[in-house]
């Protein structure tokens, strides 16, 4: 597995804890997901073979703006 942590804006409530969690964690490869709301980051262990970019994609897709 590999651990990538992924800086995203525009996250300010658990309403959007749960919707990057659900949308991230139906990926497949993923083994966790966690939302920090005070270090606007997302940390993703998954495995290798899922890309980050396919991960930024969907968090992009829910709504929110991922910082490079």
């Amino acid at each position: 597995m590999v651990r990538s942590i992924i800086n995203v804006d525009g996250m300010s409530c658990e309403h959007c804890v749960k919707a990057i969690t659900k949308a991230v964690g139906a990926l497949h490869g993923v083994s966790d997901a966690a939302v920090d709301l005070n270090a606007k980051t997302v940390m993703v262990e998954h495995d290798p073979t899922l890309t980050v970019d396919k991960i930024k994609y969907e968090i992009e897709e829910q709504g929110y703006e991922v910082i490079s």
